[in-house]
Order: C-alpha cells, then structure tokens, then sequence
C-alpha cells in the first residue's frame, strides 16, 4: 500500500560525486522539515567500486574515488538510491543482473528495463541511450573499452519490454526524449534567465514514442546536462505528462528535483535543496517552473 504521504527526490548524472549528493539530500530534508524517503538516479551514476577501476574507467577520472568508501563500508548513503544506466558505468559490474541488484548499502542499480514499485510508486525505466547501428544487435559482455561502450545503448528488446507496461507512475530514462525544444516553442514559454533554447536534434525519438505510448504521469531525465521542464500529451485533459530534465550533479540549483506526494499523486515539487515550492497540482507545467541558471552555460550535452 502507498504511505500516505512521501517525499522523492531526483538527481542528475552523478558521475560519481556521492559525497555531495548525501550532504545535498541532508539540506533538503531540513529545509523541507522531513526525511527523503526516496532518490532517483537519472544514469551517468558511475559508482565503480574499485578506486583504480574509477580511475581507469571514469568519465570524470581526475575527481576523487568516492563511490569506492560505499562499497567498502567506510560511508552509507542515508536514504535508499535507485539508479538507472547511463552511457557511463562500471557495465562490467552491472552485465551479469540486468535485473538490477544492491551495490552497497542503500545503493540500488534498477536493471536494463524495466518495472519495480518503490515505496509504493511504480517506477518504470530504461537504461543507456540509443545508438541506430547496435539497437538490433545482441547485448555483448564488456570485456573491452568497445564493449562497455555498446553496453551503454539500449536495444530493441528492452524497449519492447517497456513499452509493454502499463499504470506507470514515474518513467526513469537517461536520454531525453525528442522534440523536447519543439513543445517548449509550442507552449510559447522561455527558458529562464534569457538562455536560449536547446537543438531541436537533442533526445531520441524511441524515448518520446515510448512516452507517447505508456502516457507516464511524470519522466525524469538526465544526459544532456541540462535542466529542462515540459508537458507532452494531455490532449482533451487526459494523457498529460510532465517531463523534467536534470543538469549534471555539479550544483544543486537544476540538478536536483523533488515531489511531494499523497499516495500516488504529486501535490507539490521543487528544484534544488532549498525547500522552496515551485510547482503545485493544478498548475502549468513548464519552462516556468525553472529556476534561473546560477552559473554559465554548459559545455557540451552530456559524457
């Protein structure tokens, strides 16, 4: 049964920064005067359990180790983290249970695609991103630098598989879906603080069909390294789902997004660890609800 009351909060690519993910968590549970039940990982987690594999492995190489303190016990994430794939992780690790599995204490891997319920939330999800040439292609081990690189797209089964569930609450994806930028043109609303809007080309058109077919009450997205917000569907007031996107875990501003829930349905939400609503049940959704950029444009649209 759902609690009656439960508050989720999402994260960005990580790329392995778990330390300030915790200390970010801890703000936001004060500010909001109540425990994190639940944290959502968008993908690029990179939680290497060894230090040199961070070191040989990692997107972000030159940063600190850390996930390695977790899966030796040395520190716990506080609250239960339930991470999709990106296109960068230890797959070697991940390759044998496509279901999903326990990397260390409070620390879950979801699986490839998929359905599980959280907390009474039915979360469904669908890792890596996708890649035209190897989306027939069987999933190979990643003995190589090659292989784990392919492991990081999904394949045609997996998006088969999703597309086959229905009753979703939450729809975890790494890569956004496409024509994002359109429907933002669309609802004739500007990003914040006088930035422009993304390519057209960002995202995948087998996520927005996806969307399109599973009608998901809300999606939450990373990759690209860049906080976005809209709604897709909601023809004649039924369908409707709101999709955010999630900077990269560097600030907190755009990178975290939390709910507040009442059984299965959102009441309010809010960017960053501040605390401060942004969004209530019964409002527009959109590039409205954003907060304005804190630093300089992003280089680049995702590792």
């Amino acid at each position: 049964m759902a609690p009656e009351s439960l508050l989720v909060a999402s994260v960005g690519d990580i790329h392995g920064r778990f330390r300030r993910v915790d200390t970010w968590l801890d703000a936001l549970a004060e500010a909001r005067g109540r425990e994190v039940d639940l944290v959502l990982a968008v993908g690029d987690v990179e939680a290497f359990r060894l230090a040199d594999d961070h070191r040989r492995k990692a997107a972000k190489r030159l940063m600190p180790a850390e996930f390695a303190e977790y899966a030796d016990g040395v520190r716990t994430m506080k609250r239960p983290l339930y991470f999709i794939a990106g296109n960068n992780e230890d797959f070697e690790a991940l390759h044998d249970t496509p279901e999903g599995l326990q990397l260390a204490p409070n620390v879950h891997y979801l699986g490839r695609a998929g359905l599980k319920e959280l907390h009474g939330l039915r979360v469904g999800y669908l890792s890596g991103i996708h890649a035209p040439r190897f989306y027939e292609q069987p999933l190979k081990r990643p003995r190589s630098l090659d292989t784990a690189k392919q492991a990081g797209y999904f394949r045609a089964s997996e998006v088969e598989q999703v597309a086959a569930l229905r009753d979703m609450d939450v729809l975890l994806v790494h890569e956004w879906p496409r024509g994002l930028p359109q429907r933002a043109q669309e609802q004739g609303v500007l990003p914040p603080g006088g930035r422009p809007l993304p390519s057209y080309w960002i995202g995948n058109p087998i996520t927005r069909r996806l969307v399109e077919t599973l009608h998901p009450k809300w999606v939450l997205c990373g990759h690209s390294h860049r906080a976005f917000a809209v709604t897709l569907g909601g023809h004649g007031g039924r369908h409707m789902t709101r999709v955010a996107c999630l900077d990269e875990a560097a600030r907190p501003e755009q990178s975290v997004f939390w709910m507040e829930l009442r059984g299965r349905e959102v009441v309010c939400a809010g960017w960053g660890i501040s605390g401060a609503v942004s969004w209530r049940a019964g409002e527009p959704w959109g590039l409205g609800v954003l907060p304005a950029p804190s630093g300089p444009e992003p280089v680049g649209t995702g590792y």
